[in-house]
């Protein structure tokens, strides 16, 4: 259907915004835990400790960095694995949200994550797929 370079295109087009996003994220820890903690349908009592909120914070700068360094060496086979691993994030987020109570807005977004990410994994398996890798 398409060749090998379109797929590669696309998988990295669709792999940078994920990079990006979690880089808006970890800033968004840093300003803001408790409102993070809200928006992510887990909100922290009044005057609760944002340490769990911190250490989501350093995990996410780690896939940020991570899916940033796959894409700026370009190596879409490793980034592929990365990404089917990744769905684990926004599946267990919506799964944390609805135990919290979280509302179907807030849940609806997590699983339109996942279809996104799976999407995304999708397309470069088919990238490095056609490409015999």
């Amino acid at each position: 259907m398409f060749d090998a370079s379109v797929w590669r295109t696309i998988g990295f087009l669709m792999a940078a915004p994920m990079a990006a996003l979690q880089a808006v994220n970890v800033i968004r820890v840093l300003v803001d835990p408790q409102g993070f903690a809200a928006y992510m349908g887990a909100p922290l009592p009044e005057g609760g400790d944002t340490s769990w909120v911190a250490i989501y914070g350093l995990r996410t700068a780690f896939i940020a960095l991570l899916v940033g360094v796959l894409l700026l060496v370009r190596d879409l086979g490793a980034l592929r694995w990365v990404a089917l691993a990744a769905l684990v994030m926004p599946l267990g987020d919506a799964w944390v949200a609805s135990h919290a109570g979280a509302g179907a807005a807030t849940i609806a977004r997590h699983l339109a994550i996942a279809a996104y990410v799976a999407v995304t994994a999708a397309v470069l398996f088919a990238a490095t797929w056609v490409r015999g890798r």
